[in-house]
Protein backbone atom coordinates (compact mmCIF):
# COMPACT_ATOMS: atom_id res chain seq x y z
CA UNK A 1 0.00 0.00 0.00
CA UNK A 2 1.95 3.62 -0.99
CA UNK A 3 2.28 5.84 1.49
CA UNK A 4 -0.02 9.18 1.92
CA UNK A 5 3.06 11.15 1.04
CA UNK A 6 3.69 9.76 -2.14
CA UNK A 7 0.08 9.31 -3.52
CA UNK A 8 0.44 13.70 -2.91
CA UNK A 9 4.24 14.08 -4.04
CA UNK A 10 2.85 11.98 -7.12
CA UNK A 11 -0.44 13.63 -7.41
CA UNK A 12 1.84 17.16 -7.52
CA UNK A 13 3.75 15.75 -10.28
CA UNK A 14 1.03 14.58 -12.60
CA UNK A 15 -0.76 18.19 -11.88
CA UNK A 16 2.61 19.72 -13.04
CA UNK A 17 2.49 17.33 -16.27
CA UNK A 18 5.76 16.11 -15.16
CA UNK A 19 4.87 12.34 -14.86
CA UNK A 20 1.52 10.80 -16.48
CA UNK A 21 -0.87 8.91 -14.22
CA UNK A 22 0.53 5.75 -16.23
CA UNK A 23 3.97 6.66 -15.01
CA UNK A 24 3.03 7.41 -11.47
CA UNK A 25 1.12 3.85 -11.34
CA UNK A 26 4.76 2.15 -12.21
CA UNK A 27 6.66 4.27 -10.13
CA UNK A 28 4.58 2.98 -7.48
CA UNK A 29 5.08 -0.89 -8.36
CA UNK A 30 8.91 -0.32 -8.42
CA UNK A 31 8.56 1.32 -4.99
CA UNK A 32 7.08 -1.54 -3.58
CA UNK A 33 9.93 -3.65 -4.84
CA UNK A 34 12.80 -1.19 -3.68
CA UNK A 35 11.36 0.65 -0.81
CA UNK A 36 12.56 4.01 -2.05
CA UNK A 37 10.89 7.16 -1.88
CA UNK A 38 8.55 7.77 -4.86
CA UNK A 39 10.76 11.03 -5.96
CA UNK A 40 14.03 8.70 -6.29
CA UNK A 41 12.14 5.85 -8.33
CA UNK A 42 10.18 7.73 -10.82
CA UNK A 43 13.94 9.64 -11.85
CA UNK A 44 15.84 6.14 -11.86
CA UNK A 45 12.95 4.96 -14.23
CA UNK A 46 13.77 7.87 -16.69
CA UNK A 47 10.22 9.33 -15.72
CA UNK A 48 11.77 12.93 -15.20
CA UNK A 49 14.99 14.53 -14.94
CA UNK A 50 16.03 15.21 -10.69
CA UNK A 51 15.61 18.46 -11.55
CA UNK A 52 12.28 19.29 -13.16
CA UNK A 53 10.55 16.60 -9.89
CA UNK A 54 12.32 18.63 -6.92
CA UNK A 55 11.93 21.93 -8.65
CA UNK A 56 8.46 21.46 -9.09
CA UNK A 57 7.83 19.82 -5.86
CA UNK A 58 9.28 22.56 -3.78
CA UNK A 59 7.15 25.61 -6.08
CA UNK A 60 4.33 23.71 -5.03
CA UNK A 61 4.75 22.58 -1.56
CA UNK A 62 6.40 25.57 -0.28
CA UNK A 63 9.50 23.74 0.43
CA UNK A 64 12.97 24.83 -0.47
CA UNK A 65 15.05 22.78 -3.04
CA UNK A 66 18.97 22.71 -1.84
CA UNK A 67 21.37 20.98 -3.83
CA UNK A 68 24.15 19.79 -1.44
CA UNK A 69 26.87 19.70 -3.53
CA UNK A 70 26.89 23.41 -3.58
CA UNK A 71 26.81 23.97 -0.05
CA UNK A 72 29.93 23.71 2.25
CA UNK A 73 28.47 22.52 5.83
CA UNK A 74 30.39 23.63 9.10
CA UNK A 75 31.23 21.16 11.12
CA UNK A 76 29.49 22.48 14.05
CA UNK A 77 26.55 21.77 12.46
CA UNK A 78 27.74 18.41 10.96
CA UNK A 79 28.28 17.80 15.28
CA UNK A 80 24.65 18.59 15.73
CA UNK A 81 23.40 15.39 14.09
CA UNK A 82 25.52 12.20 15.54
CA UNK A 83 26.47 9.96 12.20
CA UNK A 84 23.63 7.21 13.88
CA UNK A 85 20.65 9.38 12.57
CA UNK A 86 21.91 10.85 9.54
CA UNK A 87 21.88 7.23 8.20
CA UNK A 88 19.06 5.83 9.60
CA UNK A 89 16.74 8.73 8.79
CA UNK A 90 19.16 9.73 5.53
CA UNK A 91 19.00 13.64 6.16
CA UNK A 92 22.10 16.01 6.37
CA UNK A 93 21.98 19.26 8.88
CA UNK A 94 22.81 22.48 6.60
CA UNK A 95 22.61 25.17 8.86
CA UNK A 96 22.06 26.38 12.71
CA UNK A 97 20.42 29.62 12.51
CA UNK A 98 18.13 30.97 15.70
CA UNK A 99 18.05 27.71 17.44
CA UNK A 100 16.69 26.51 14.55
CA UNK A 101 18.00 23.55 12.53
CA UNK A 102 18.18 23.06 8.59
CA UNK A 103 18.20 19.52 7.50
CA UNK A 104 17.97 18.11 4.13
CA UNK A 105 15.95 15.42 3.23
CA UNK A 106 14.24 13.45 0.41
CA UNK A 107 10.74 13.65 1.51
CA UNK A 108 10.15 16.64 3.57
CA UNK A 109 6.23 15.58 4.17
CA UNK A 110 7.53 12.80 7.02
CA UNK A 111 5.87 14.38 9.21
CA UNK A 112 6.79 11.09 11.74
CA UNK A 113 10.43 11.28 11.10
CA UNK A 114 11.01 15.72 11.56
CA UNK A 115 9.13 15.18 15.17
CA UNK A 116 11.32 12.19 15.89
CA UNK A 117 14.33 14.49 15.25
CA UNK A 118 12.77 17.30 17.30
CA UNK A 119 12.93 15.07 20.14
CA UNK A 120 15.91 13.69 19.68
CA UNK A 121 17.79 16.64 18.89
CA UNK A 122 15.97 18.75 21.32
CA UNK A 123 16.01 21.45 18.60
CA UNK A 124 13.70 23.02 16.16
CA UNK A 125 14.00 21.55 12.88
CA UNK A 126 13.19 23.30 9.52
CA UNK A 127 13.24 20.57 6.40
CA UNK A 128 14.28 21.28 2.84
CA UNK A 129 14.40 19.17 0.21
CA UNK A 130 17.48 17.64 -1.51
CA UNK A 131 17.56 14.60 -3.70
CA UNK A 132 18.46 10.68 -2.06
CA UNK A 133 21.75 10.32 -3.71
CA UNK A 134 22.76 14.09 -3.08
CA UNK A 135 22.28 13.04 1.21
CA UNK A 136 24.17 9.88 1.00
CA UNK A 137 26.90 11.35 -0.62
CA UNK A 138 27.07 14.36 1.71
CA UNK A 139 26.98 11.85 4.74
CA UNK A 140 30.33 9.90 3.38
CA UNK A 141 31.72 13.17 2.69
CA UNK A 142 31.22 14.74 6.12
CA UNK A 143 31.25 11.99 8.67
CA UNK A 144 33.40 8.95 6.65
CA UNK A 145 33.49 5.52 5.42
CA UNK A 146 31.93 3.65 8.25
CA UNK A 147 31.01 6.77 10.67
CA UNK A 148 27.59 5.19 11.72
CA UNK A 149 29.39 1.62 12.56
CA UNK A 150 32.39 2.91 14.39
CA UNK A 151 30.05 5.29 16.31
CA UNK A 152 28.23 2.31 17.56
CA UNK A 153 31.23 0.92 18.78
CA UNK A 154 32.51 3.77 20.59
CA UNK A 155 28.77 3.73 22.45
CA UNK A 156 29.64 0.23 24.22
CA UNK A 157 30.94 0.16 27.64
CA UNK A 158 34.85 0.45 27.27
CA UNK A 159 36.07 3.85 28.84
CA UNK A 160 37.45 5.32 25.56
CA UNK A 161 41.03 5.29 26.87
CA UNK A 162 40.92 2.06 27.78
CA UNK A 163 40.04 1.33 23.87
CA UNK A 164 43.77 2.84 23.40
CA UNK A 165 45.59 0.45 25.60
CA UNK A 166 43.83 -2.98 26.15
CA UNK A 167 41.78 -3.07 22.67
CA UNK A 168 44.37 -5.62 21.13
CA UNK A 169 43.90 -7.93 23.92
CA UNK A 170 41.90 -10.21 22.46
CA UNK A 171 41.83 -9.25 18.66
CA UNK A 172 40.23 -12.06 17.46
CA UNK A 173 37.02 -11.99 19.43
CA UNK A 174 37.17 -8.46 18.34
CA UNK A 175 37.49 -8.76 14.69
CA UNK A 176 34.55 -11.09 14.63
CA UNK A 177 32.23 -8.72 15.86
CA UNK A 178 29.75 -7.44 13.99
CA UNK A 179 30.19 -3.81 13.99
CA UNK A 180 33.93 -4.35 12.70
CA UNK A 181 32.94 -6.95 9.87
CA UNK A 182 30.45 -4.44 8.98
CA UNK A 183 33.33 -1.66 9.08
CA UNK A 184 35.11 -3.58 6.75
CA UNK A 185 32.22 -4.80 4.61
CA UNK A 186 32.00 -0.57 3.97
CA UNK A 187 35.26 -0.12 3.27
CA UNK A 188 35.27 -2.60 0.63
CA UNK A 189 31.84 -1.46 -0.97
CA UNK A 190 32.72 1.67 -1.67
CA UNK A 191 36.27 0.74 -3.09
CA UNK A 192 34.07 -1.22 -5.35
CA UNK A 193 31.33 1.20 -5.80
CA UNK A 194 34.49 4.02 -6.76
CA UNK A 195 35.63 1.99 -9.42
CA UNK A 196 39.10 1.29 -7.08
CA UNK A 197 41.47 -1.43 -8.04
CA UNK A 198 43.78 -0.73 -5.10
CA UNK A 199 42.93 -0.07 -0.88
CA UNK A 200 45.48 1.36 1.28
CA UNK A 201 45.14 1.22 4.45
CA UNK A 202 48.71 3.73 6.14
CA UNK A 203 48.86 3.51 9.86
CA UNK A 204 50.46 6.80 11.19
CA UNK A 205 51.09 7.94 14.88
CA UNK A 206 47.74 9.75 15.32
CA UNK A 207 45.80 8.13 12.34
CA UNK A 208 45.01 5.93 10.03
CA UNK A 209 44.82 6.62 6.25
CA UNK A 210 42.34 4.89 4.00
CA UNK A 211 43.52 5.69 0.29
CA UNK A 212 41.78 4.39 -2.79
CA UNK A 213 44.01 3.84 -6.29
CA UNK A 214 40.93 5.33 -8.95
CA UNK A 215 42.28 5.25 -12.99
CA UNK A 216 45.56 4.87 -11.62
CA UNK A 217 45.86 7.68 -9.09
CA UNK A 218 45.64 7.62 -5.07
CA UNK A 219 42.57 9.54 -3.48
CA UNK A 220 42.30 9.62 0.40
CA UNK A 221 39.11 8.94 1.16
CA UNK A 222 37.27 10.54 4.57
CA UNK A 223 37.18 8.31 7.26
CA UNK A 224 36.42 9.25 11.26
CA UNK A 225 38.96 10.23 13.67
CA UNK A 226 37.95 7.36 15.54
CA UNK A 227 39.17 4.95 12.58
CA UNK A 228 42.67 4.59 14.54
CA UNK A 229 41.35 3.78 17.69
CA UNK A 230 40.17 0.51 15.99
CA UNK A 231 43.37 0.12 13.54
CA UNK A 232 44.27 -3.45 15.23
CA UNK A 233 41.11 -5.02 15.02
CA UNK A 234 40.37 -3.73 11.16
CA UNK A 235 43.73 -5.07 10.98
CA UNK A 236 43.04 -8.92 12.55
CA UNK A 237 39.57 -8.46 10.59
CA UNK A 238 41.14 -8.78 7.20
CA UNK A 239 43.82 -11.64 7.95
CA UNK A 240 40.65 -13.30 9.10
CA UNK A 241 39.19 -13.01 5.91
CA UNK A 242 42.38 -13.84 4.15
CA UNK A 243 43.58 -16.69 6.13
CA UNK A 244 46.58 -15.24 7.67
CA UNK A 245 48.27 -15.35 10.93
CA UNK A 246 46.46 -12.85 13.21
CA UNK A 247 49.13 -13.52 16.16
CA UNK A 248 51.90 -12.31 13.89
CA UNK A 249 52.30 -8.80 13.66
CA UNK A 250 56.39 -8.85 12.92
CA UNK A 251 56.66 -10.37 9.42
CA UNK A 252 54.82 -9.23 6.09
CA UNK A 253 51.81 -11.95 5.05
CA UNK A 254 50.51 -12.31 1.58
CA UNK A 255 46.69 -13.81 1.19
CA UNK A 256 43.93 -13.79 -0.48
CA UNK A 257 39.80 -13.35 -0.42
CA UNK A 258 37.08 -13.91 -2.53
CA UNK A 259 33.97 -12.55 -1.26
CA UNK A 260 30.75 -11.00 -3.58
CA UNK A 261 29.36 -7.72 -3.35
CA UNK A 262 26.36 -6.29 -5.12
CA UNK A 263 25.85 -9.35 -6.88
CA UNK A 264 29.53 -9.53 -8.22
CA UNK A 265 32.40 -11.79 -7.26
CA UNK A 266 35.89 -10.26 -6.58
CA UNK A 267 39.60 -11.47 -6.00
CA UNK A 268 41.37 -9.57 -3.25
CA UNK A 269 44.79 -10.29 -2.85
CA UNK A 270 45.89 -8.75 0.86
CA UNK A 271 49.43 -7.91 1.79
CA UNK A 272 50.38 -6.64 5.35
CA UNK A 273 53.60 -5.44 6.19
CA UNK A 274 54.79 -4.38 9.23
CA UNK A 275 55.58 -0.47 9.76
CA UNK A 276 56.60 1.87 12.75
CA UNK A 277 53.14 2.12 14.14
CA UNK A 278 51.19 -0.89 13.33
CA UNK A 279 50.68 -3.12 10.14
CA UNK A 280 49.96 -1.28 6.72
CA UNK A 281 47.43 -2.90 4.45
CA UNK A 282 47.00 -3.57 0.85
CA UNK A 283 44.62 -4.79 -0.95
CA UNK A 284 44.37 -5.41 -4.71
CA UNK A 285 40.64 -5.73 -6.02
CA UNK A 286 40.44 -8.20 -9.54
CA UNK A 287 36.95 -8.57 -11.08
CA UNK A 288 36.06 -10.80 -14.07
CA UNK A 289 34.70 -7.41 -15.07
CA UNK A 290 38.65 -6.30 -15.37
CA UNK A 291 39.94 -8.89 -18.12
CA UNK A 292 39.61 -7.33 -21.54
CA UNK A 293 39.04 -8.62 -24.90
CA UNK A 294 42.22 -8.26 -27.16
CA UNK A 295 40.67 -5.79 -29.29
CA UNK A 296 39.57 -3.56 -26.39
CA UNK A 297 42.84 -2.81 -24.57
CA UNK A 298 43.15 0.45 -26.86
CA UNK A 299 45.38 -0.77 -29.63
CA UNK A 300 45.28 1.05 -33.30
CA UNK A 301 43.80 -0.71 -35.70
CA UNK A 302 47.47 -1.69 -37.29
CA UNK A 303 49.21 -2.95 -34.11
CA UNK A 304 46.01 -5.12 -32.89
CA UNK A 305 46.72 -7.17 -36.84
CA UNK A 306 50.09 -7.19 -35.99
CA UNK A 307 49.64 -8.65 -32.37
CA UNK A 308 47.01 -10.90 -34.14
CA UNK A 309 49.65 -12.28 -36.30
CA UNK A 310 52.58 -12.46 -33.48
CA UNK A 311 50.93 -14.68 -30.95
CA UNK A 312 49.58 -17.25 -33.73
CA UNK A 313 53.26 -18.03 -34.50
CA UNK A 314 54.34 -21.49 -33.92
CA UNK A 315 57.26 -20.77 -31.66
CA UNK A 316 59.39 -17.76 -29.97
CA UNK A 317 59.12 -15.55 -27.00
CA UNK A 318 57.00 -12.59 -26.34
CA UNK A 319 58.13 -10.19 -23.64
CA UNK A 320 55.40 -7.26 -22.53
CA UNK A 321 57.45 -4.71 -20.52
CA UNK A 322 56.41 -1.80 -18.10
CA UNK A 323 55.94 -0.44 -14.49
CA UNK A 324 54.36 -2.53 -12.03
CA UNK A 325 50.49 -1.50 -12.83
CA UNK A 326 50.78 -0.89 -16.57
CA UNK A 327 48.37 -3.54 -17.18
CA UNK A 328 51.03 -6.28 -18.63
CA UNK A 329 49.22 -8.59 -16.99
CA UNK A 330 45.76 -7.73 -19.21
CA UNK A 331 47.27 -7.96 -21.83
CA UNK A 332 49.07 -11.51 -21.58
CA UNK A 333 45.54 -12.58 -20.19
CA UNK A 334 44.24 -11.16 -23.43
CA UNK A 335 46.55 -12.81 -25.90
CA UNK A 336 45.93 -15.83 -24.14
CA UNK A 337 42.36 -15.81 -24.28
CA UNK A 338 42.50 -14.85 -27.99
CA UNK A 339 44.81 -17.74 -28.86
CA UNK A 340 43.09 -20.61 -26.56
CA UNK A 341 41.10 -23.42 -28.20
CA UNK A 342 40.75 -27.10 -27.50
CA UNK A 343 43.53 -28.03 -30.20
CA UNK A 344 46.23 -25.99 -28.06
CA UNK A 345 47.70 -26.88 -24.56
CA UNK A 346 48.34 -23.65 -22.67
CA UNK A 347 50.40 -23.62 -18.84
CA UNK A 348 50.87 -20.82 -17.18
CA UNK A 349 53.42 -20.08 -14.19
CA UNK A 350 52.14 -17.00 -12.59
CA UNK A 351 52.64 -15.24 -8.89
CA UNK A 352 50.12 -14.62 -8.29
CA UNK A 353 47.40 -15.95 -10.08
CA UNK A 354 45.45 -13.17 -10.92
CA UNK A 355 42.44 -14.70 -13.20
CA UNK A 356 41.21 -18.06 -14.06
CA UNK A 357 40.82 -18.82 -17.70
CA UNK A 358 38.71 -22.00 -18.63
CA UNK A 359 41.16 -24.05 -20.35
CA UNK A 360 44.29 -23.22 -18.98
CA UNK A 361 46.51 -25.11 -16.88
CA UNK A 362 47.80 -22.58 -14.03
CA UNK A 363 50.15 -23.00 -11.98
CA UNK A 364 50.73 -20.97 -8.68
CA UNK A 365 54.69 -19.79 -7.57
CA UNK A 366 55.12 -21.05 -4.29
CA UNK A 367 59.03 -20.37 -3.07
CA UNK A 368 58.09 -21.66 0.69
CA UNK A 369 58.10 -25.50 -0.66
CA UNK A 370 61.12 -24.43 -3.85
CA UNK A 371 58.13 -24.11 -6.52
CA UNK A 372 59.95 -20.97 -8.32
CA UNK A 373 59.21 -19.66 -11.74
CA UNK A 374 62.05 -21.99 -13.33
CA UNK A 375 61.49 -25.05 -10.85
CA UNK A 376 57.50 -24.69 -12.43
CA UNK A 377 59.02 -24.20 -15.75
CA UNK A 378 61.27 -27.44 -16.32
CA UNK A 379 58.48 -29.45 -14.92
CA UNK A 380 56.11 -27.61 -17.38
CA UNK A 381 57.98 -28.73 -20.19
CA UNK A 382 57.45 -32.07 -19.19
CA UNK A 383 53.99 -31.74 -19.64
CA UNK A 384 53.88 -31.78 -23.75
CA UNK A 385 52.82 -27.46 -24.13
CA UNK A 386 52.10 -25.77 -27.24
CA UNK A 387 51.65 -22.43 -25.56
CA UNK A 388 53.63 -21.40 -22.12
CA UNK A 389 53.42 -18.16 -19.91
CA UNK A 390 55.72 -16.80 -17.63
CA UNK A 391 54.41 -14.17 -15.18
CA UNK A 392 57.71 -12.40 -14.98
CA UNK A 393 61.40 -13.44 -15.78
CA UNK A 394 63.21 -12.00 -13.04
CA UNK A 395 66.47 -13.98 -13.12
CA UNK A 396 69.24 -15.49 -15.28
CA UNK A 397 67.60 -19.36 -14.74
CA UNK A 398 63.92 -18.79 -15.68
CA UNK A 399 65.13 -16.27 -18.35
CA UNK A 400 67.26 -19.09 -19.74
CA UNK A 401 64.93 -21.71 -19.28
CA UNK A 402 62.28 -19.36 -21.49
CA UNK A 403 64.26 -18.67 -24.44
CA UNK A 404 65.35 -22.09 -24.71
CA UNK A 405 61.75 -23.39 -24.46
CA UNK A 406 61.05 -20.86 -27.64
CA UNK A 407 64.06 -22.71 -29.23
CA UNK A 408 62.45 -25.74 -28.69
CA UNK A 409 59.28 -25.07 -30.25
CA UNK A 410 57.08 -23.36 -28.11
CA UNK A 411 55.67 -19.88 -28.09
CA UNK A 412 56.26 -18.31 -24.71
CA UNK A 413 54.73 -15.13 -23.25
CA UNK A 414 56.42 -13.46 -20.20
CA UNK A 415 56.65 -9.94 -18.54
CA UNK A 416 59.84 -7.59 -17.68
CA UNK A 417 60.36 -4.65 -15.91
CA UNK A 418 62.26 -2.31 -18.52
CA UNK A 419 61.28 1.21 -19.49
CA UNK A 420 60.33 0.67 -23.26
CA UNK A 421 60.84 -2.54 -25.49
CA UNK A 422 64.31 -2.45 -26.69
CA UNK A 423 65.24 -1.65 -23.21
CA UNK A 424 64.14 -5.32 -23.02
CA UNK A 425 67.02 -6.72 -24.78
CA UNK A 426 69.65 -5.05 -22.54
CA UNK A 427 67.96 -6.46 -19.48
CA UNK A 428 68.47 -9.92 -21.23
CA UNK A 429 71.48 -9.83 -22.18
CA UNK A 430 72.68 -8.13 -18.65
CA UNK A 431 71.24 -11.30 -16.89
CA UNK A 432 73.93 -13.05 -18.80
CA UNK A 433 71.98 -14.69 -22.00
CA UNK A 434 74.12 -15.07 -24.50
CA UNK A 435 73.27 -12.71 -27.38
CA UNK A 436 72.72 -15.13 -30.32
CA UNK A 437 70.22 -16.77 -27.62
CA UNK A 438 68.63 -13.48 -27.05
CA UNK A 439 68.40 -13.23 -30.76
CA UNK A 440 67.06 -16.24 -31.85
CA UNK A 441 64.00 -16.72 -29.88
CA UNK A 442 62.63 -12.89 -29.55
CA UNK A 443 59.69 -12.72 -31.82
CA UNK A 444 58.00 -9.04 -30.61
CA UNK A 445 58.42 -6.92 -27.59
CA UNK A 446 55.37 -4.40 -26.29
CA UNK A 447 56.30 -2.02 -24.26
CA UNK A 448 52.74 -0.27 -22.46
CA UNK A 449 51.68 2.25 -20.21
CA UNK A 450 48.33 3.01 -19.12
CA UNK A 451 46.62 6.85 -19.86
CA UNK A 452 43.47 7.99 -18.42
CA UNK A 453 40.49 8.40 -20.86
CA UNK A 454 38.56 12.08 -20.86
CA UNK A 455 35.32 11.78 -19.23
CA UNK A 456 32.47 11.30 -21.50
CA UNK A 457 30.82 13.19 -18.92
CA UNK A 458 32.62 16.48 -19.04
CA UNK A 459 34.03 15.98 -22.69
CA UNK A 460 34.57 19.52 -24.01
CA UNK A 461 36.41 20.68 -26.97
CA UNK A 462 39.61 22.18 -25.91
CA UNK A 463 39.56 26.71 -26.09
CA UNK A 464 43.05 27.08 -27.44
CA UNK A 465 44.82 24.32 -29.26
CA UNK A 466 47.92 26.03 -30.77
CA UNK A 467 50.33 24.57 -27.46
CA UNK A 468 49.31 21.32 -28.03
CA UNK A 469 49.38 21.02 -31.96
CA UNK A 470 53.25 22.35 -31.69
CA UNK A 471 53.38 19.48 -29.44
CA UNK A 472 51.90 17.29 -31.96
CA UNK A 473 54.24 17.94 -34.84
CA UNK A 474 56.24 14.95 -34.31
CA UNK A 475 53.05 12.72 -36.30
CA UNK A 476 51.16 13.22 -39.07
CA UNK A 477 47.32 14.40 -39.35
CA UNK A 478 45.37 17.13 -40.84
CA UNK A 479 44.97 19.80 -38.02
CA UNK A 480 41.59 21.21 -39.55
CA UNK A 481 39.82 18.18 -39.34
CA UNK A 482 40.79 16.86 -35.46
CA UNK A 483 39.06 18.30 -32.49
CA UNK A 484 41.17 17.92 -29.78
CA UNK A 485 39.45 17.73 -25.79
CA UNK A 486 39.83 18.17 -22.53
CA UNK A 487 37.49 16.96 -19.26
CA UNK A 488 36.05 20.19 -17.93
CA UNK A 489 35.56 18.12 -14.29
CA UNK A 490 32.52 17.06 -13.02
CA UNK A 491 30.72 14.24 -10.34
CA UNK A 492 31.05 11.52 -12.48
CA UNK A 493 34.82 11.79 -12.64
CA UNK A 494 35.38 13.15 -9.10
CA UNK A 495 36.36 16.75 -10.53
CA UNK A 496 39.76 15.25 -12.21
CA UNK A 497 38.45 15.52 -15.85
CA UNK A 498 39.30 11.59 -16.42
CA UNK A 499 37.49 8.52 -15.90
CA UNK A 500 38.51 4.94 -17.06
CA UNK A 501 42.13 4.30 -18.62
CA UNK A 502 43.06 2.49 -21.88
CA UNK A 503 46.64 1.93 -23.19
CA UNK A 504 49.68 3.29 -25.42
CA UNK A 505 51.69 0.99 -27.08
CA UNK A 506 55.34 0.50 -28.43
CA UNK A 507 56.04 -2.74 -30.18
CA UNK A 508 59.26 -4.12 -31.65
CA UNK A 509 59.04 -6.61 -33.87
CA UNK A 510 61.88 -8.47 -33.70
CA UNK A 511 63.26 -8.49 -37.98
CA UNK A 512 66.37 -9.35 -39.61
CA UNK A 513 67.96 -5.92 -38.80
CA UNK A 514 67.48 -5.73 -35.39
CA UNK A 515 68.51 -9.45 -34.76
CA UNK A 516 71.93 -8.80 -36.15
CA UNK A 517 72.42 -5.78 -34.01
CA UNK A 518 71.48 -8.13 -30.82
CA UNK A 519 73.94 -10.16 -32.05
CA UNK A 520 76.80 -7.35 -31.94
CA UNK A 521 75.50 -6.06 -28.64
CA UNK A 522 74.35 -2.76 -29.69
CA UNK A 523 73.05 -0.54 -27.57
CA UNK A 524 69.24 -0.55 -26.35
CA UNK A 525 68.69 2.88 -27.86
CA UNK A 526 70.46 2.25 -31.24
CA UNK A 527 68.08 -0.26 -31.53
CA UNK A 528 64.84 1.55 -30.97
CA UNK A 529 66.50 4.08 -33.39
CA UNK A 530 66.31 1.79 -36.26
CA UNK A 531 62.66 0.71 -34.74
CA UNK A 532 61.59 3.70 -35.55
CA UNK A 533 63.55 4.18 -38.88
CA UNK A 534 61.49 0.90 -39.84
CA UNK A 535 58.50 2.06 -38.53
CA UNK A 536 58.08 1.87 -35.00
CA UNK A 537 55.86 4.13 -33.11
CA UNK A 538 57.30 4.82 -29.25
CA UNK A 539 54.60 4.57 -26.53
CA UNK A 540 54.58 8.31 -26.66
CA UNK A 541 53.79 8.54 -30.46
CA UNK A 542 51.07 6.14 -29.71
CA UNK A 543 49.77 8.43 -27.09
CA UNK A 544 49.86 11.48 -29.93
CA UNK A 545 47.47 9.14 -32.00
CA UNK A 546 45.13 9.25 -28.37
CA UNK A 547 45.05 12.51 -28.04
CA UNK A 548 44.21 12.89 -31.89
CA UNK A 549 41.47 11.11 -31.49
CA UNK A 550 40.16 12.32 -28.61
CA UNK A 551 40.55 10.06 -25.65
CA UNK A 552 42.91 12.03 -23.92
CA UNK A 553 44.82 14.69 -23.41
CA UNK A 554 48.57 15.75 -24.27
CA UNK A 555 49.28 16.11 -20.51
CA UNK A 556 47.70 12.57 -19.57
CA UNK A 557 50.39 11.15 -22.63
CA UNK A 558 53.68 13.15 -20.84
CA UNK A 559 52.94 12.01 -17.15
CA UNK A 560 52.88 8.45 -17.95
CA UNK A 561 55.86 8.66 -21.14
CA UNK A 562 59.53 8.89 -20.92
CA UNK A 563 61.05 12.63 -21.01
CA UNK A 564 63.39 11.63 -23.92
CA UNK A 565 60.27 10.53 -26.21
CA UNK A 566 58.96 13.85 -26.07
CA UNK A 567 59.30 15.88 -28.47
CA UNK A 568 60.85 19.71 -27.68
CA UNK A 569 58.72 22.14 -28.82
Amino acid sequence: MPRKDDILIGQVLINEGIVTPEQLEAGLREQKKTGDLICTTLVRLGFASEERVFSALSRKLGIPYVRIKDIEILHSVIEKVPAKFASYYKIIPLEIKDNTLTIAMANPLDIRTLDDLRLLLGIEIRSVFSTEQDILEAIYKYYGIGAETLERIMREEIPLEKRKTEMVEDLEALAEEAPIIKFVDEILSEAVKERATDIHLEPYEDQLRVRFRIDGVLYEMSTPPTIKYFQPAIVSRIKIMAGLNIAERRLPQDGRIKIKISGEELDLRVSILPSAFGEAVHIRLLSPKFFLELEKLGLLAEDLKLIEEVIKRPHGIIFVTGPTGSGKSTTLYACLSKINSSSIKIITIEDPIEYQIRGINQIQVLPKIGLSFATGLRHMLRHDPDIMMVGEVRDFETAEIAIRAALTGHLVFSTLHTNDAAGAITRLLDMGIEPFLVSSSLECLIAQRLVRLICPECKAPISSKEKVLRQLKDIEFDATKITLYEGKGCEACRFTGYKGRTGVYEILLIIEPIREMILNRVSSQQIKQKAISLGMRTLYQDGLQKVIRGLTTIEEVMRVTQAEEQVPV
